[in-house]
């Protein structure tokens, strides 16, 4: 694009019809009026988007066929249609997948997260660290209604017993009533609490003849019932979801007199017989006491204990010294321990790494497994696989980081997705089965003082991206209704929920991506909606920050930017080039760009002009500017009116005209300065001054970039050199290498900065002392 620079040009308003007719002094420029393009009503499919999510479209975005040259830079100049609530998504939305990758790429359990463990049969999950329920007590014989416990059973449970809060009035409870309703959750250490209670209450009652377990729990509610060892302790374990527990709800639930009176039965039994029973459970088991039935018995909802104590207890035992347990604590720092045991705090966990302890095993290998999330994962969906506990899990998983409400309500949209129609809404109520069947998750209430709800938090940062692997892999016959809630979600009002959607659906395209494209990703990137354009974006962002499934991203990134001039294919190219400048663009810039020139570079077709534009824009905030900036060198290099070299330019200009604006999440920033509400090209031009110095000379060469390139240069005098210290002297240096150029670069930038510093309305000291500088630089 090279200039005339004969006499006759140089002088302001003279040249060629191409250049900006540059008005005479005292003129103000005419104004340019352009007709609105109507959205083309042949559109195959519209989307449907909820109310207050809606954003006005472009004539790029609808019509098919190539795009004008004037209609693409009008809306560049608009902004493309991105108000400061989808400039806010896009930001949100990046800034979540970007800690989600980072989450991915530490894996601090050092286990592989993806299909490779997820499918894994040689993984066992029927013990050790996670095996479920009350301990069986060997196999059951049959006909036999109740099992002794033996000496070291009793022992195993007693003898290094740490005591939870509140033990004293439970005892003091079952030696009342001689019948107590223990419950906690599963691993809480409910079974080791009850049968200490039971042998201190039969001490404390003169009997001993041992502990047993009811194997047949419900034959106490029988008339005439006998317990078959006198002065004896029972232990009947009723788990969540068992038959036994259900056996129980008439003696609990039932009409006030009669489950008053097969409790007195059972009660005036056991005092009669000096034996004492135990009912051990959890949350149904919690719920079904609190019925009429269970004023005859105590009740008591155990309190977990630390479970660092019960390691201590069980490795030292009742008399370790205070360099002993220094010892020991440091030993469990340095393997993980410490941080396992809050992510999975039950005294099950505890008392099992005690025993590798005590045995000299390899604790860091035990704390891997205990830490790895895809055992977690696969152990509780092969005990939970009911809708409310499947729902809310997936929904913690999706919306992790958002108030409880938010959560609860996506849990109960997906819970009707896969249950059966309810004639009316139904008594469900996720935070009272928190603590007993999603240990894995924990409400965090505002610090002290603070206001706002509880916010979702699973303990494991993995946890959430391996459910919803999980889910996604394996329970195949609720793909469809997941799909169909998170597409749901992409459309709520809620910002964060929608950015949150979107870097969910990345995750679950990480196993297989050219199944998520096929499936719902390409339907989303062509979509007229711009939150689902958005949502592919990033979710293609997200499923491609792992080595394994980079390059089949790339693939699909390059063929949807090389597309042709149809509406529907321009916004593929546009999610394409809106995906690149995200976490993608970042660690491979080189691919980034090219994705870009495949996007712009399509003969008359100005359409995706606006998405590479804005592309380039996050490219640099994510301090790959040099890679950009070359490329828009590269790209015009040519200097002359070909519509590549305008559309690279019009891109430049768009880059130094758009604010940085502040991560919305703290994940480690690109190592440049920053200046919020300042271009970021404005606050590295010291960097990058010889490159910024030639494109700003294309760009102020020629119209029709030159309008807004000189309109661009004039915020940066007036607007943004303000606002960043040493900005104005950069800016200094800048226009004098321009100045220096062969052609008519230093009379136009000597007419602009007289006249912006000549404004009546509004003089420009910036520009007055540049245009001083100017004049002393001849």
């Amino acid at each position: 694009m090279s200039e005339d620079s004969s006499p006759e040009s140089a002088r302001p308003g003279a040249g060629t019809g191409d250049r900006r007719d540059d008005p005479p002094r005292g003129k103000n420029k005419e104004d340019t009026k352009r007709a609105a393009v109507d959205e083309d009503a042949a559109e195959p499919k519209k989307d449907v988007e909820t109310p207050g999510t809606e954003s006005p479209r472009t004539d790029a975005e609808v019509h098919d066929g190539p795009v004008s040259e004037k209609d693409a830079l009008l809306s560049l100049a608009e902004g493309y249609g991105r108000d400061d609530a989808e400039r806010s998504e896009a930001l949100r939305a990046g800034a979540i997948a970007d800690e989600i990758a980072r989450r991915l790429s530490a894996d601090a359990s050092g286990t592989r997260i993806g299909t490779l463990a997820l499918f894994n049969a040689d993984v066992s999950f029927g013990g050790g660290f996670h095996a479920g329920g009350a301990r069986a007590g060997g196999p059951r014989p049959g006909g036999v209604s109740v099992l002794a416990m033996d000496a070291a059973d009793i022992a195993d449970h007693t003898e290094l017993f740490v005591a939870p809060e509140a033990y004293g009035e439970a005892l003091d409870a079952l030696c009342e009533r001689r019948v107590l309703v223990l419950t906690g959750a599963p691993g809480s250490g409910r079974e080791a609490a009850a049968v200490n209670l039971l042998g201190e209450a039969l001490a404390m009652d003169g009997g001993g003849a041992g502990c047993h377990r009811l194997l047949t729990p419900a034959a106490v509610l029988e008339v005439g019932w006998d317990p078959p060892v006198k002065h004896s302790g029972y232990l009947a374990a009723l788990d969540d979801g068992s038959a036994a527990v259900e056996k129980f709800a008439s003696a609990f639930l039932s009409g006030h007199s009669h489950g008053t009176a097969q409790w007195a039965a059972v009660v005036a039994t056991l005092r009669a017989t000096g034996c004492f029973l135990v009912l051990t459970g959890g949350h149904d088991l919690e719920v079904l006491a609190s019925g009429p039935g269970g004023d005859q018995v105590a009740r008591h909802a155990l309190t977990p204990v630390d479970p660092l104590a019960v390691v201590e207890r069980r490795v030292l035992g009742h008399s370790g010294g205070a360099d002993a347990c220094a010892d020991l604590r440091s030993l469990l720092e340095r393997t993980g321990a410490t941080t396992a045991l809050r992510e999975q705090p039950s005294a099950r966990n505890a008392a099992r790494l005690a025993s590798v302890i005590r045995a000299d095993a390899d604790v860091a290998a035990a704390v891997a497994q205990l830490r790895d999330p895809s055992e977690q994962v696969r152990a509780w969906f092969n005990q939970y696989g009911a809708p409310d506990a499947v729902a809310f899990a997936l929904a913690a998983a999706v919306l992790e980081e958002c108030g409880y409400l938010t959560v609860a309500d996506a849990a109960m949209k997906l819970r009707a997705a896969l249950s059966e129609p309810e004639p009316a809404p139904p008594d469900v109520r996720f935070g009272d089965r928190l603590g007993h069947e999603q240990q894995w998750i924990r409400l965090d209430l505002p610090a002290a003082g603070g206001f706002g709800a509880p916010r979702v938090r699973f303990r494991n940062a993995l946890l959430g991206q391996v459910i919803l692997a999980y889910a996604w892999n394996l329970l195949d016959g609720r793909r469809d209704a997941v799909l169909d809630w998170l597409r749901q979600l992409l459309s709520h009002r809620d910002l964060d929920v929608r950015a949150r959607a979107a870097v969910a659906a990345g995750v679950l395209a990480l196993a297989d991506p050219h199944h998520a494209v096929h499936r719902f990703l390409t339907t989303w990137a062509g979509s007229t909606s711009w939150p689902l354009r958005q949502a592919a974006a990033t979710a293609l962002s997200v499923a491609g920050s792992r080595p394994e499934t980079a390059e089949a991203v790339w693939e699909v990134l390059h063929r949807w930017a090389r597309g042709d001039a149809s509406a529907y294919q321009r916004r593929l190219a546009g999610t394409a080039a809106n995906a690149v400048g995200g976490l993608l663009g970042r660690t491979a810039p080189g691919r980034a760009v090219a994705v870009l020139r495949s996007a712009l570079d399509r003969e008359d077709d100005w359409g995706t002009l606006p998405s590479v534009a804005w592309g380039g824009v996050h490219l640099i905030h994510q301090g790959q500017s040099s890679a950009v900036l070359d490329a828009y060198l590269e790209w015009s290099e040519p200097q002359d009116l070909s519509p590549m070299v305008v559309k690279s330019l019009s891109a430049f200009v768009f880059a130094v005209s758009q604010p940085y604006e502040a991560p919305v999440l703290d994940v480690g920033g690109s190592g440049h300065a920053r200046v919020p509400g300042v271009p970021v090209l404005l606050t590295e031009l010291p960097r990058h001054r010889e490159r910024l110095a030639e494109l700003w000379a294309r760009a102020l060469a020629r119209r029709p970039v030159q309008d807004a390139a000189l309109d661009a240069l004039h915020k940066w005098i007036d607007d943004f050199a303000v606002k960043s210290p040493g900005s104005l002297d950069a800016v200094e240096a800048l226009l004098l290498s321009v100045a220096r150029r062969p052609g008519r670069h230093r009379e136009r930038l000597t007419w602009w900065l007289d006249k912006w510093a000549r404004d009546r309305e509004r003089p420009s000291a910036g520009a007055a002392r540049l245009l001083r500088t100017l004049d002393r630089s001849r």
